[in-house]
């Protein structure tokens, strides 16, 4: 028989550290977390219900409905795919088509109503790692991007390859990040922008009948060629435009610690800097907070009228992967929701109370809360079993 127990094989000490001490955080309540059997790559709001409900890729091969509410239903499962599944879109007509990009070089779609499986895309030769959906010249495009270095635009009626879009001049690297840059749309022609594992943004104008990326005036050097925006010095994860401004706006998380605004008047230049520090995954912006998360397991929530730190959160106990705010309805004030690879769903409050609320409670001494779980029967959420087994699922490699 065989284990995949990391107790049973060599271990160095800053690996049993590790273990240990992702073992011994896993039991935490914060962010009410409802956990998962495999990591958690990537995550999307569910169109259907935008303030109670993600989507998430799932490394065991397969996205997930979660329900945020009381009832926390995870049974709503879309699968296919065999390999992890690492990046997700919802689009097509009627916003009804949930897409998935795959470890297994395609990219996969379902009826999201029905989960009733539609047609596969194949045309990478490596992990599809970024998708986006736009509607170019009046057709429902999906957009792809992947770890072999292109870009794809397929036409989701037809299943056709439309274009190919490639950076032969400034070397481009695999893919990380999509985004749609509206406020320099228009109905025949969108404005995507690509963050990769360089440290370059680029920008794509696409339209049906072909696409060309961006080349404009460098706004330091006037007169000299621009082909990218370079303002991080390694690879960028997220891309997310602040529709909350009126120059719409451009975030970014970077794996060299920092999270940025990028300014449109100014030609896509840092105009702001948050050090996160580690690789910053993730990146969520709202009209009162900037929230980053990535490698050290922390969630930041910097306030933007201040421009400093607010409040750090804990509760992951492995990497955070992704970020989606979630709308405000009847009852329910907005949230934001974390993902990770420790394979739990967390929401968080965006108001600055609850957040107060809950740096006291973390802060409050360990004997202290013991008593106050002792007292109310909810002293953790784990056995010492699953903590174990956790922690082996953990150490896997992905």
């Amino acid at each position: 028989m065989q284990s995949s127990d990391p107790r049973n094989f060599f271990e160095t000490d800053a690996e049993q550290a590790t273990r240990k001490r992702r073992a011994a955080k896993a039991g935490n309540k914060y962010g009410n977390p409802i956990q998962l059997k495999s990591k958690i790559l990537a995550a999307v709001v569910d169109p259907r219900s935008p303030s109670s409900a993600v989507l998430v890729a799932e490394s065991a091969g397969a996205v997930r409905r979660v329900s945020l509410d009381d009832d926390g239903d995870v049974k709503t499962v879309y699968r296919g795919p065999t390999s992890p599944v690492c990046s997700l879109a919802v689009g097509g007509p009627g916003n009804r088509t949930l897409f998935a990009g795959s470890w297994d070089k395609c990219v996969w779609s379902w009826d999201l109503a029905t989960k009733v499986a539609g047609r596969k895309f194949i045309g990478h030769s490596d992990f599809v790692k970024a998708l986006v959906c736009a509607k170019v010249g009046g057709k429902d495009c999906l957009i792809s991007g992947g770890a072999d270095k292109k870009i794809i635009v397929w036409d989701i009626a037809t299943g056709a390859r439309l274009h190919t879009l490639k950076d032969d001049i400034v070397n481009m690297m695999s893919l990380q990040d999509l985004v749609v840059d509206h406020a320099s749309s228009s109905e025949d022609e969108i404005c995507l922008v690509s963050a990769s594992s360089d440290p370059h943004i680029r920008r794509w104008k696409i339209r049906l009948d072909g696409w060309e990326q961006v080349v404009e005036d460098a706004p330091d050097a006037p007169g000299t060629e621009r082909r990218t925006v370079l303002e991080h010095e390694t690879t960028i994860y997220k891309l997310v435009f602040d529709y909350d401004s009126a120059d719409v706006d451009l975030w970014t998380s970077s794996g060299d610690g920092t999270t940025k605004c990028l300014s449109r008047l100014r030609g896509f230049t840092a105009d702001d800097t948050y050090d996160h520090g580690g690789h910053v995954r993730a990146v969520a912006v709202t009209g009162q907070w900037i929230i980053t998360g990535g490698r050290d397991e922390d969630l930041k929530f910097w306030d933007r009228a201040l421009g400093k730190l607010h409040c750090c959160l804990q509760g992951h106990f492995d990497e955070i992967t992704d970020l989606v705010v979630l709308e405000a309805s009847k009852g329910t004030p907005s949230r934001v929701c974390s993902v990770s690879i420790d394979g739990t769903v967390r929401t968080w409050p965006l108001d600055k109370a609850g957040l107060d609320a809950l740096v006291e409670e973390q802060n409050k001494p360990a004997q202290v809360v013991e008593e106050e779980e002792a007292e109310t029967g909810n002293a953790g959420l784990l056995s010492v079993d699953e903590e174990a087994e956790l922690a082996a699922l953990m150490e896997d490699d992905e």
